[in-house]
């Protein structure tokens, strides 16, 4: 896992999963983050501003920014252009992958069984999201196939909470775990984000525990 992208992913151990961000609270978003200690996010391209908030976070230069719900090669080359520093899909399409692979874009694919990790591997894949995590039995299921595939890292996404945090910060091939906790209910929407920073503050204790 030589890439300087994905040292800093593992060392802030969890990523923020933003699923709609207008973009005129992207700034207050990426101050949120980093003043609760986490400069890190993976906005998901699931609304059609999503491309918009992600260019305004990725402009700040001090946070690290990704795409996530990356589905074609078309929406993985507007997030490059917008400034995603990494990819994330929600499954494993070889072509999806491929690309960021020529452009050296680190590229994150979901993985639910073990043929599609067999598949990631064929392609010189090493970074896996495992999704929907907990549906799939969660660190249970992350340390079986960790103990076949050894070379592997897993980013888990899909039902973490604050809660469940601390059985995937033991879990000793996590890269990092993604959620949507930290952000509340309604947060966004409401303009609450000294509440947001609160809850990052929170998590980055826990983290800082494990």
């Amino acid at each position: 896992m030589a890439n300087a992208v994905f040292d800093r992913i593992r060392a802030a151990r969890v990523v923020p999963v933003i699923s709609h961000l207008p973009p005129e609270a992207a700034m207050q978003l990426g101050d949120a983050l980093s003043a609760g200690g986490l400069p890190c996010a993976e906005l998901t391209l699931r609304a059609p501003d999503s491309i918009e908030s992600l260019r305004i976070m990725a402009s700040r230069g001090d946070m690290l920014v990704g795409a996530g719900t990356v589905r074609t090669v078309d929406d993985a080359s507007r997030a490059v252009d917008a400034g995603a520093q990494f990819l994330v899909s929600p499954g494993m399409n070889p072509p999806v992958v491929q690309w960021p692979a020529r452009k050296n874009v680190p590229m994150i694919p979901g993985v639910a069984t073990a043929t599609e990790i067999e598949r990631a591997i064929d392609e010189g894949l090493e970074v896996l999201k495992f999704f929907p995590s907990e549906a799939l039995g969660g660190v249970p299921t992350l340390r079986t196939y960790s103990a076949i595939y050894r070379s592997l890292w897993f980013m888990p996404t899909g039902g973490v909470t604050l809660e469940k945090l601390p059985q995937y910060l033991a879990f000793d091939r996590l890269l990092a775990a993604g959620g949507s906790w930290m952000l509340g209910a309604d947060h966004i929407r409401r303009g609450e984000f000294d509440s947001i920073t609160e809850l990052v503050r929170t998590t980055m204790e826990i983290v800082r525990r494990s």
